[in-house]
Formats: C-alpha cells, structure tokens, sequence
C-alpha cells in the first residue's frame, strides 16, 4: 500500500512538473518558432498527389529539395503533374498510379518504390474521396464502403508497407491530412466524418506506439483543416466566413509543410477550430447541436457540385507486372 502510494505522488509529480514545462514551451513557441528541420535528399510520398492539395504539398516539399514519390489512382492526371514537377523542381520525381484502398496493390507498389528509388523517410496520407451529397440511408453502399477504403483502410496499408524501414533507422516522419470532420459531425457526410475520424484515432494510436517503443526519430503530424476551394468539396458553403472560411488551397498546402518542417504533432486549419475542440468539450449536447446549427454544420453540403471523377477502366499501377489487381469501376466518385 505504501509502495503503491509512492509510485501515485511520483505520478503525480511528473503530471505537474509535465504540464508546467509544456505549457511554458507552448506560450514561448508563439514568439520563437521551432526550428525548421532539413527534408533535402529525404524520400517523400504523397498519396493523392495528382491533383488539389496532394500536388501543392509535393510542389512545396520539392521546393526544400525531398525527392518526390507521386501516388495517385489517375494515371493520365498523375503523368501531367510529374512532367509538370520536373520541369520546374530541380528534384528527382518519381510517379505510381496505386489504388491506395487495396492492400495487395499498396503493398506491391511499395516494393517497387524501394527497388526504383529508396526507402521513404517522410508519408503523407492525402488521398482522399467523398461520396457527395446523400443522406446515408440513400449513399450507396459501394461509395460508403470505397470511402471507408481510401480514407481510413489506406493508412493501415501504407504505414505497414513503409514504417517498417522508418523503425529500423528510428528516422521518418508520419503525415494524416484529415478534416475538421474528423472533429465536428456535420450533415450528410456521416461516412466521410467518420473515416476521418477514424484516420486520426488511427494516427493518435501509432504515436503512441512510436513513443513507447522510444522511435523518438519518428515524428507524427495530425492536419485537420476545415473545408478547402478544391474540386472535392465544390459548392459547399460556409455559414461564417469570417469565422469558419472556406481555405485556400496554397496556403494550407505551405502550412502543412510548414508543420512538417517545425514537426507539429497537430495542425487545425483555421485557429478557430481549437476554440471550437475546446467549447465541444465543455458544451451541453443539445447546445453542441445548436452551434453546430450556428456555424453551418446541418446545410454545409446543400450546394455541392463537386467535381465527379468517372473510373471507368482500372489501370494496373505502372511498371508492374501483368499479375497485379484488377477490378473496373464504373461510378462517379471525388478525390481531392
């Protein structure tokens, strides 16, 4: 009993003296940014980086000189925005058509990626889908499931593909790019909410792991930004503009690098949003649905038009054998 008293106070203790020091180190990072680590030569791979925010991420790490691993599920897009990086990043750039639902393909593209170019240092979750504008009892189950698939399914696959080598050299860095659907449920997107959800918790959980198994090399970076002006989320409107804008792409793509650079374990997109973490927690459950109400979350898809990705044929990813998984796919989905 003494003993088990000992080792609470001792609890204790480092709870204190932990929030004290990292309270402090927060107020002085708003004066002294942290310093900005050096990704030259380090491997990136970007999953949904044929176009939108996936592409501007891998354009802004190639600026700081990263050798660019493009994944994407559009070949032809995917081949227009390499040529595009080659011409204008003095890098390596490398592209890989992968479906990064499917585990077999990820993990067979992954193989190709450390034969061709190395092993990569640095991963960022991007590829993304939304099913559109469905109640979820209309959403087809097709759609809900390949949302399940892309946003969630997909960083199981790559992590398992890619952290291994990261753990052997206890150096890489680890990137979700979620939403702030992931922390606010917001109407007619239950399925796109909930992956995303389900992707940070999945984040949140491996860095703790990493931490345990002491990879103090490996650094973990969680990004939830509210609604960007990407074809995704064409449409959509925001009720309080001067409180919840609808972001522009650019900026958040150099805000993301940004964070990766001063290796931010979190990144909400606006500021706002940790107001609004903050109030969720303290706020009545019938009061949470009024803001909710308030900030625009029950008629935030009333206008959405995104702009539809027809995959009609599936392309085997390049440069692989006649051997890997092919399933067509004829309905209309949107990727970011």
């Amino acid at each position: 009993m003494v003993l088990h008293n000992l080792w609470f106070i001792k609890d204790i203790f480092e709870l204190i003296v932990g929030a004290v020091f990292y309270f402090f180190e927060a107020f002085v990072r708003l004066f002294i940014p942290h310093c900005k680590k050096d990704v030259e030569g380090e491997i990136v791979l970007v999953t949904g980086a044929a176009n939108g925010i996936g592409k501007l991420i891998a354009k802004e790490l190639g600026h700081h000189g990263a050798t660019l691993v493009l994944w994407d599920i559009n070949s032809d897009a995917l081949d227009k925005t390499a040529k595009e990086l080659k011409q204008v990043l003095d890098v390596r750039v490398y592209a890989y058509t992968c479906d990064c639902s499917r585990r077999s393909e990820v993990y067979k593209v992954a193989e190709l990626v450390k034969r061709e170019v190395g092993d990569v240092s640095i991963l960022v979750n991007n590829a993304g889908m939304v099913t559109g504008k469905y109640t979820f009892v209309e959403a087809p189950d097709n759609l809900v499931d390949r949302t399940l698939r892309v946003n969630v399914a997909a960083h199981f696959w790559t992590y398992k593909a890619l952290l291994p080598a990261m753990l052997q050299r206890n150096h890489g860095h680890l990137v979700c790019v979620a939403c702030h659907g992931a922390l606010f449920a917001m109407n007619a997107l239950a399925d796109y909410c909930a992956s995303k959800s389900a992707a940070v918790s999945f984040a949140e959980s491996v860095a703790l792991e990493l931490l345990v198994l002491k990879k103090e090399g490996i650094k973990t970076t969680i990004v939830c930004p509210y609604l960007l002006n990407t074809k995704m989320f064409r449409g959509c409107q925001t009720k309080r503009p001067s409180f919840l804008p609808i972001l522009d792409q650019r900026y958040v793509a150099k805000q993301i690098v940004d964070a990766i650079l001063q290796e931010k374990m979190y990144l909400l997109l606006p500021s706002s949003l940790h107001f609004l973490v903050a109030l969720k927690s303290l706020m009545p459950a019938k009061l949470g649905i009024i803001f909710v109400n308030f900030i625009g979350g029950m008629d935030l898809m009333d206008h959405f038009r995104g702009d539809p990705v027809p995959i009609i044929s599936y392309k085997k990813p390049q440069r692989q054998r006649n051997d890997s998984v092919s399933d067509p796919q004829t309905t209309l989905i949107y990727y970011n």
